[in-house]
């Protein structure tokens, strides 16, 4: 398979390179491209949350709670915690009859630089809500309150909340739920890990919407972008340019996936030594490397996805002093 790299160029010398595997899928688990390892096992981390959301779609857990579809783009999401973020996560949280105390998420800074510089101005001391991920607790909570499990313990992989969305992860990747590996995410729930294929397999069934749940869950997700991540972040401009037309999702330690509908394909990459600056920047040149070779629908947006292609680095002074690029390509099947 063909290598692909991001590297940070800085004068007359590449001074770091950032390996890349890819796996570009149709919905049958086909592969149409890939790079790198497109079998490399690795944890989906973020990724993972519109199938962990999944079955309480699919159990009716939208009309038991009265659940929108901001709600489910929130659940989706690794959000900033921008005030919309938070005001939703109570929302979540009142639906359910409960409070921010049964979150088992901790609170973090936001993830845009912005506010996370005003949280330290104000000394801002970040509670559950605002954590990137208060959607997908709240939605995981819901799943257990749905079938009058216990919430507490929800997250660990014992409880039956866990072993509901194993079913949904194998279900729609294609691994077997025993060939599935499982450890613990940042935010305290389970983490699994399974190929990029498969993980791209998933995304392109989202993307084709091969169920009515699906199809809720990913016109939520494009409905919302600023939802699923929110100011500044590439999975919102990415599906604001490119509108009705992409879903992407960022996982952490350098993955994404993604699909584009149209093209009836999912993707999914991992940058080896997990480097996110060097994620987006793999995104948006997949995301080019196939519209090139294989969009069949004309003019797709691409100037909004600029800042992500070839950035400047530049000094404490606003110099520039290098600069990002893609190396590589990838391998069509």
């Amino acid at each position: 398979m063909s290598d692909f790299a991001v590297v940070v160029e800085r004068g007359p010398l590449v001074e770091s390179i950032h390996r890349l595997s890819v796996a570009v899928s149709r919905p049958d688990g086909s592969l149409v491209a890939a790079a790198g390892d497109p079998e490399l096992v690795t944890f989906w981390r973020s990724a993972a949350k519109p199938f962990q959301l999944l079955p309480l779609v699919e159990e009716g857990g939208i009309d038991r709670f009265g659940l929108d579809q901001e709600m489910l783009a929130l659940a989706c999401g690794s959000h900033n915690a921008e005030p919309v973020h938070r005001e939703l996560g109570r929302r979540w949280l009142a639906a359910l009859d409960l409070d921010e105390g049964d979150l088992s998420c901790g609170g973090h800074p936001s993830l845009w630089p912005v506010l996370a510089n005003e949280m330290i101005h104000d000394d801002v001391v970040p509670t559950p809500l605002w954590s990137n991920c208060s959607g997908k607790h709240s939605a995981l909570l819901a799943l257990a309150k749905l079938h009058g499990w216990a919430t507490a313990g929800y997250e660990q992989r014992g409880h039956p909340v866990q072993a509901r969305v194993e079913r949904s992860i194998a279900a729609w990747s294609g691994v077997p739920a025993s060939e599935l590996a499982w450890g613990v995410d940042g935010c305290t729930a389970a983490a699994v890990a399974l190929p990029l294929r498969a993980m791209a397999r998933a995304y392109a069934r989202l993307g084709v919407a091969e169920t009515p749940a699906l199809a809720v869950v990913r016109d939520a997700m494009m409905a919302h972008p600023h939802l699923v991540a929110g100011t500044s972040r590439l999975d919102t401009e990415l599906m604001r340019a490119w509108s009705g037309r992409a879903i992407a999702k960022i996982g952490a330690e350098g993955v994404y996936s993604a699909a584009l509908p149209e093209l009836g394909l999912g993707l999914a990459l991992k940058v080896e030594d997990g480097d996110m600056r060097s994620a987006e920047i793999a995104l948006v040149a997949v995301l080019d490397a196939l519209t090139a070779r294989l969009g069949t629908v004309p003019e797709w947006p691409s100037h909004s996805l600029d800042r992500w292609r070839a950035p400047v680095i530049r000094n404490t002074r606003g110099e520039p002093t290098g600069r990002f690029a893609t190396v590589g390509e990838l391998t069509f099947l």
